[in-house]
């Protein structure tokens, strides 16, 4: 899988030229998916983010960028369909557009609706996510940002790459997101991790990692 891990979206032209790169053409030939499911598990989040992100009225771009169709996929509503019915759905999309909230429930309700299992086999296609949608393919989210917590007990995520990601760094509506927060961070993950603001994201094809940034990040090594 393709992956573009973001911390507000496809917020500047570097990142929308990483997508198109990823996808192989045009955003406007392509066919996305979007999944609203990590806005449900997060206690400042609602049905009102969820709607505004299926809808393209988050102010965080994802949606909303003249797709050939967008549909979606709400995880946890696989389970009682069977996947002979939706496992087609996923693999004709170009692109799966992960909304942010919880990271934990994400990667729960991916676990118990199979998703998770099928993405090794989905080679071509693009994952972009936005923050708990990115923070969702990480070993470890690290215990800040736990909020839900999943039956496992700890904050381990998929793991589909082997760093973790600090998103909106120092957000002006975020005060409690500073470098010094990050560092203070990444010493409770035992593995690399990236601080990246909302001008960032990280571009991953084949195991090989490259930041896209109009803006700053950092990179923690343990």
């Amino acid at each position: 899988m393709r992956l573009l891990l973001t911390s507000a979206g496809i917020a500047n032209t570097s990142i929308h030229d990483a997508l198109v790169d990823l996808l192989g053409k045009p955003i406007a030939e392509s066919h996305a998916l979007c999944i609203p499911t990590a806005a449900y598990g997060h206690p400042q989040s609602n049905p009102v983010r969820a709607w505004r992100f299926i809808s393209g009225q988050s102010g965080l771009p994802m949606c909303e960028l003249g797709w050939k169709s967008v549909g979606v996929l709400e995880l946890t509503a696989l389970p009682s369909i069977g996947a002979e019915r939706w496992v087609p759905w996923v693999r004709e999309a170009d692109v799966l557009l992960v909304n942010g909230g919880d990271a934990l429930y994400l990667c729960h309700w991916m676990r118990q609706s199979g998703l998770a299992d099928l993405l090794p086999s989905l080679s071509e296609t693009v994952w972009a996510g936005l923050s708990a949608g990115s923070m969702v393919m990480t070993p470890h989210i690290g215990e800040t940002f736990v909020q839900w917590k999943p039956p496992s007990g700890d904050d381990s995520a998929l793991g589909v790459v082997d760093f973790s990601i600090f998103p909106h760094l120092d957000h002006e509506l975020l005060p409690e997101n500073t470098m010094a927060e990050a560092e203070r961070w990444a010493a409770g993950v035992p593995n690399q991790a990236y601080a990246i603001d909302d001008e960032t994201a990280i571009k991953v094809i084949d195991g090989h990692v490259e930041v896209v940034s109009e803006g700053h990040w950092k990179l923690f090594t343990p």
